[in-house]
């Protein structure tokens, strides 16, 4: 077994204050492998509950049996010691034939400046050579997430594959952060007849924009606007689907006043303050629609046997592959090494910063 490794982990003692947390690996067990980070990848919509205290985790605790909170046992206290999901490391040693020493990987275990990683258990992806190792942050979870969101409009139309829920329809895509614009990527890559993205921030628009998308601000009249550009016939106008990647309730309002009569929002947002703006006497009512939830906890029933989390990977590689550079020079706005993430954390929560993806360099050793 190999030596006890220093390890870097970025820690939440209490709510609005980060730090870093130095421990060390143990040895090195048989059917493991080590691995030391290149990149870790920040989610800052959903970190920043854990920063701030917002997390529902703080308040009830999941019953993954029953499905159900349970407000009587909170799941999290601080500190919180496991943020992120979107890390990059290099193999450096294995205990297993199934990882090789010296490759790429793209994995989600938080961040650390080093792991022990189980193929048996963990969600392991090799990263192909010509992938710059800074993509691969979006490959073993966030990539997942929004390959997801076109799985699940596929099987509300009754297909199994990427292009049946966008191919020749129109899409709306609520919220420019990295998940509605990978999402609206997506959509334009298998074939949508037109992907429009709607977000209040200009710099994301412009991203959207460098990145070949439609944009829109998100104003009162916008549903008038695009239900009068919209027109499959009489008394049916607006999106056949809109992705609600924007973890608001008025970005769920507009998602729905924009939807076609029957049409399917498919929800990819986390919506931590509830979502009081949405009024279900309105155009979900009266037009029929269908409000479906796309998480990475699962695929679309009945899709099991042919969709896991490494084909979901797989699809993220190939948009990546197509998209690499305008994704990093558009999506990854801002990359800084990792003992900065304290002053990164206290920029995003107190809004003195914008990022759409942030990225934590860890120095080689």
């Amino acid at each position: 077994m190999t030596a006890p490794l220093p390890v870097r982990t970025l820690v939440v003692p209490r709510p609005g204050e980060l730090t870093i947390e130095e421990t060390a690996l143990p040895p090195l067990p048989d059917g493991q492998f080590r691995a030391q980070t290149l990149f870790t990848g920040l989610s800052a919509g959903t970190e920043l509950t854990w920063y701030r205290g917002t997390s529902p985790y703080f308040r009830a605790g999941w019953d993954a049996e029953l499905g159900i909170f349970d407000r009587d046992r909170p799941a999290m206290r601080y500190p919180v010691r496991r943020l992120g999901y979107m890390e990059v490391a290099r193999v450096t040693d294995s205990r297993t034939a199934a990882v090789t020493e010296g490759v790429v990987v793209a994995m989600a275990y938080g961040h650390s400046t080093a792991v022990h990683g189980d193929p048996v258990t963990d969600h392991v992806v090799p990263l192909p050579p010509d992938l710059d190792p800074l993509l691969g942050v979006y490959v073993a979870h966030l990539g997942p997430i929004c390959v997801n969101g076109l799985l699940h409009a596929a099987a509300d139309v009754g297909g199994s594959e990427l292009r049946d829920g966008v191919n020749g329809r129109l899409v709306l895509v609520t919220g420019g952060g990295t998940v509605g614009l990978m999402v609206g990527l997506l959509a334009q890559l298998h074939g949508a007849a037109e992907v429009v993205v709607v977000d209040p921030t200009e710099q994301r628009r412009a991203a959207a924009r460098a990145l070949g998308l439609q944009t829109v601000d998100d104003t009162p009249g916008l549903a008038r606007e695009l239900k009068t550009r919209w027109r499959h016939g009489p008394s049916d106008r607006g999106a056949d689907v809109v992705f609600q990647c924007r973890g608001v309730g008025t970005a769920l309002a507009t998602a729905l006043r924009c939807l076609r009569p029957q049409g399917t929002a498919v929800d990819l947002a986390f919506y931590t303050g509830g979502a009081g703006d949405v009024a279900l006497g309105e155009e979900f009512h009266h037009n029929g629609l269908s409000l479906r939830c796309a998480q990475i906890g699962r695929v679309p029933r009945g899709l099991a046997h042919r969709w896991d989390r490494r084909r979901l990977s797989h699809e993220t590689l190939k948009l990546l592959s197509d998209h690499g550079e305008k994704i990093q020079a558009n999506l990854l706005t801002d990359v800084v090494p990792f003992d900065q993430a304290p002053i990164l954390f206290a920029d995003l929560s107190a809004r003195r910063r914008h990022v759409i993806t942030a990225a934590l360099r860890v120095p080689t050793p």
